[in-house]
């Protein structure tokens, strides 16, 4: 994929990606997108029928968008799923090369690469060309299930390692990979689909642990956030929307590349979407995420975006 064909559509006008509501765009919804423009649109089960549809709603979206926009899945293999059987191959969760990985490193990174590149070929031939994929996040003893056996591991390097070989698979197959979800969601004991979760891990402790994949991966051109308000580096605020935080991903974590929100109707994110966009913007991360398909929402966020930046274009091209 050629990222500089999305900074050059004439549509890309604001810096967001939003989901959309059923098997194909509603005429509303084309209506909204034809002229407010966005960067691309996240597919989730509700838009997903048969090979066919999918096909045929990416194309929907390049026709409507005049050209190359990014179309991202969560396609990570085990429970998050999008793609699912029969029509599609199931692939294993992170805990399957996690264990592996302890019998057999060489094995392990090579399995997860092709593992990848088999689900970068599906995605390919669905006109789908970013992958939510793969999670860094470090598994502790209070790790919520949300993550849970998503997570390659409890050590960082092993998590990096077969993180690194994940994102390679989808290169290999033309699909960018979206690291997630920075700088890690690992300690975090409650899901932020529902709530705020606060990790009061030292800084120090940080940079040793959940930093350290991120670090490693730091040159991948995408990176979503975690929505987790981490005491020691932003006591008020979740990363999403805090400055200080992504301050930290920026320069300590040294990711200086495209920073995706997570989605910005989760519940850990309290104020209304509009501001909520405002505030990751503002805060430093790139592009917003809006998942739900609720077009009111979509277009309160619309009426408060900015324009897409020429340092957003320069990191696209």
């Amino acid at each position: 994929m050629q990222l500089s064909h999305i900074a050059n559509n004439p549509l890309a006008k604001k810096p967001v990606i939003y989901g959309i509501e059923g098997h194909f765009l509603t005429q509303q919804e084309q209506d909204f997108f034809r002229q407010n423009g966005c960067l691309g649109f996240i597919l989730f089960s509700r838009n997903i029928a048969s090979k066919t549809q999918v096909k045929q709603l990416t194309q929907q979206i390049k026709q409507l968008m005049q050209g190359e926009v990014l179309i991202l899945i969560d396609q990570e293999g085990g429970r998050v799923t999008r793609l699912t059987s029969p029509e599609w191959p199931q692939f294993p969760s992170g805990s399957y090369f996690a264990n592996l990985y302890q019998q057999n490193q060489s094995l392990a990174l090579h399995a997860i690469r092709q593992n990848f590149a088999e689900i970068g070929n599906e995605l390919k031939q669905l006109g789908i060309n970013t992958n939510c994929a793969p999670v860094l996040d470090i598994l502790h003893k209070s790790t919520h299930h949300i993550i849970g056996n998503r997570a390659y591991g409890s050590d960082p390097l092993q998590v990096a390692n077969l993180g690194l070989s994940a994102c390679e698979g989808l290169l290999d197959a033309g699909i960018m990979p979206v690291i997630k979800h920075i700088p890690g969601h690992g300690r975090a004991n409650a899901d932020s689909h529902l709530e705020l979760p606060v990790v009061d891990a030292e800084l120090s402790d940080l940079i040793n642990t959940d930093f350290v994949p991120f670090m490693q991966l730091k040159q991948q051109k995408f990176a979503m956030t975690a929505h987790v308000l981490y005491s020691k580096i932003d006591a008020d605020k979740c990363t999403t929307i805090s400055s200080k935080a992504i301050q930290i991903i920026r320069q300590t974590i040294g990711f200086d590349n495209i920073l995706i929100t997570d989605d910005l109707s989760m519940k850990a994110l309290k104020n209304n979407v509009a501001n909520n966009a405002l505030d990751a913007l503002q805060a430093g991360c790139d592009i917003v995420l809006h998942c739900n398909g609720n077009l009111d929402e979509m277009q309160q966020i619309n009426a408060v975006l900015p324009t897409i930046s020429n340092q957003l274009k320069n990191k696209l091209t």
